[in-house]
């Protein structure tokens, strides 16, 4: 059975009972001349009272695979239970707000806010999340450090989840107001990693760190401007070290500690029709860990320091009631003064004798945005802009590029019963001189460039319709298509497409049964080219990925004297990847495919004008096959997790008791 609630949990249901809350109504509205008798607000609560809802759920699950456990919220198999819960309550001034959602799963959260409107709030969150992936063979077993070799195969779940706990405390007084928010995160459990000792060998990584973020900042506003001063905290802690082998020490580098820290000035500024709004954030980030010792290496520890600056300044302004411009520029830097020392060099695996210095990388980045938008009348608007982004990168194949965008979309509500935006995009990079040879390794081809750096050309359009009919019906339609060209590429990837369409039906049939269809494609077509012979182009790729999605649902109420509500969701996914490669003749490289079918059919009745009860039944049909997936020892010299393609029939039946509070 499945129930996880922990103490932290039990301590935020606890809190709500003695909580009083912050009132949010309008004290000083004029109410003269409205019959208030034609309007009844269902949200809202009287002067002293709880309102809300709480569910109990409970339930049984049937699968053998714990990547089911994406879709139900749980992998466990057999009995669950979990409470769900959305109340509010106010007292006199105060207010108190309480939401939880599958508390007692293996994702699940939280929440708990309350306080006085105008002087204080107080904030209580908890949040597990898990996330799945497959259950996998290893003859290595961690224990206290070491990997243990053994000669039976065990099994291992290849999963992780973060547990977040977090509490925010907040004071106003007059024109200040200021905060501080605190959160501790977990992180556990075991995801896919390897080594080469000296042969390569996929292991199990155990995962087990700590991250806290902790934010703190005072607000200061006046008739037309406001600012505030922050600050930003995050610290990173990992309690697994460095991985060994009972014959040989440190074989796996542990993700090193590390802490950063970040303070902001920001503001925002109304005069007249127009805004000005900036910020300026000054941090830095901190690394101080011990080095694994190997033949060639100076420094016993590494002293990693980043210096960070961001700033931004923007504008948006109404030039006529029908004209707005908007603008900003955007500056960061990273400045990198981490260690520097020489350390022997490798040439093709073998120690070449010579020593080189490490080199710090920094990067500098500068944006700038122009966007304008004029409506002719009600039936036409037009909008466009340009964007600008320099990149500067020190000791990279290529030092400075500068990404240029024109756009422009025309909104149309000229036609009956329809919207349409059309809109279309031209980029194009370049930059400083690519210097392969210079900067990198004599090991990489002079002719490759790296597509985040290369010279590229970008066109796209799209297009976005909602037509209307009919009073019952609802036609949504996007269509999308983008070409990338790197035309001065020799090696590397040449040319990219992507484009697709999504569509979405509703239909109200009658006033109980509603019913809705969706169907969406993507096709993502890239090209490249590569050289065995180290030199020109000998050999080409070409790679073609498939993405479908099919739903549909109904629902259908007012059966049984309206205390009887039916409904059903139906999803298909598919996605396929297929890779070509022409080396003398056309081969296939390998191909992953997967597809999954979704149900959910449900069944709600009222018992009463506050109680109800809830039946649901979810079934999931997963099955994926990747081409590099193998068994433990099935290809000599190398040792795998096993074969982690997936192939399930999972279901899960809950009952669920529904209370409204009076």
């Amino acid at each position: 059975m499945s129930f996880k609630l922990n103490i932290i949990t039990l301590g935020l249901l606890a809190a709500t009972s003695g909580v009083s809350a912050a009132d949010f109504s309008v004290h000083k509205a004029n109410l003269q001349g409205l019959k208030l008798d034609a309007y009844q607000c269902k949200s809202c609560i009287g002067e002293k009272r709880y309102q809300g809802e709480l569910q109990l759920s409970a339930g049984w699950a049937e699968n053998d695979d714990i990547h089911a456990g994406n879709a139900f919220g749980d992998a466990s198999d057999g009995m669950r239970a979990a409470m769900d819960a959305d109340v509010r309550y106010r007292n006199a001034g105060y207010e108190a707000n309480v939401q939880a959602y599958q508390l007692g799963l293996e994702n699940s959260y939280a929440h708990l806010d309350a306080g006085r409107s105008g002087q204080y709030a107080l904030n209580l969150d908890y949040q597990l999340l898990t996330r799945y992936d497959s259950r996998a063979q290893t003859q290595l077993w961690h224990n206290n450090g070491v990997l243990l070799p053994d000669t039976a195969t065990r099994d291992v779940d290849l999963q992780l989840e973060r547990e977040k706990v977090g509490l925010g405390l907040a004071a106003q007084y007059g024109v200040m107001q200021a905060f501080i928010n605190y959160d501790h995160e977990q992180k556990t459990g075991n995801r896919r990693s390897s080594l080469v000792t000296p042969r390569p060998v996929n292991f199990a990584l155990p995962v087990d760190a700590n991250t806290e973020n902790l934010n703190a900042g005072l607000n200061i506003s006046g008739e037309n401007w406001l600012s505030e001063l922050a600050y930003h905290g995050s610290f990173y802690r990992n309690n697994i070290d460095n991985l060994s082998l009972p014959y040989l020490p440190d074989v796996y580098a542990a993700t090193p500690d590390n802490d950063a820290h970040q303070v902001s000035l920001s503001g925002q500024y109304m005069l007249g029709r127009g805004t000005v709004n900036g910020r300026v954030a000054a941090g830095r980030m901190l690394q101080d860990g011990d080095l694994i010792q190997v033949s060639g290496n100076p420094l016993q520890s590494w002293d990693a320091q980043v210096d960070t600056l961001d700033a931004r300044l923007g504008f948006s302004n109404m030039l006529s009631p029908r004209w707005r411009v908007n603008g900003q520029v955007d500056y960061s830097e990273r400045d990198n003064k981490s260690s520097v020392w020489e350390f022997a060099q490798l040439e093709f695996d073998n120690v070449s004798g010579a020593f080189k210095q490490n080199v710090p990388m920094d990067i500098e980045r500068l944006t700038y945005k122009l966007h304008s938008s004029y409506r002719f009348n009600s039936q036409y608007r037009l909008m466009g802009g340009y964007d600008r982004k320099e990149v500067e990168r020190s000791y990279l194949e290529r030092e400075q590029t500068h990404d240029d965008a024109f756009w422009a979309k025309l909104n149309i509500r000229a036609l009956p019963n329809t919207v349409i935006d059309f809109g279309g995009r031209y980029e194009n990079r370049s930059g400083s001189v690519y210097n392969a040879v210079e900067n990198t390794s004599i090991e990489e081809n002079p002719l490759l460039r790296k597509f985040y750096l290369a010279d590229r050309e970008r066109q796209a359009v799209e297009l976005k319709a909602n037509y209307v009919p009919l009073s019952w019906l609802t036609l949504d339609l996007n269509g999308y298509y983008a070409k990338d060209d790197y035309a001065k590429t020799i090696i590397g990837l040449t040319e990219s497409t992507d484009y697709g369409y999504d569509l979405q039906l509703g239909m109200q049939l009658s006033e109980q049964l509603h019913l809705y269809a969706s169907a969406s494609q993507q096709w993502i077509d890239s090209a490249i080219a590569g050289s065995q012979s180290f030199s020109s182009p000998d050999w080409y790729s070409d790679i073609a990925d498939e993405f479908i999605n099919l739903g549909a649902g109904f629902t259908y109420s007012g059966l049984l004297d309206d205390r009887l509500t039916l409904g059903g969701n139906y999803l298909f996914s598919n996605s396929a990847s297929d890779s070509l490669i022409s080396y003398n003749e056309v081969q296939p490289y390998g191909d992953y495919y997967s597809y999954n079918h979704s149900v959910e059919l449900y069944g709600r009745y009222a018992l009463s004008e506050r109680m109800g009860l809830k039946l649901s039944y979810q079934y999931e049909r997963y099955y994926d096959t990747d081409y590099s997936q193998s068994a433990v020892n099935s290809i000599p010299g190398l040792i795998t997790l096993g074969d982690l393609n997936h192939n399930y029939n999972a279901h899960l039946l809950m009952f669920t008791f529904s209370y409204l509070l009076p």
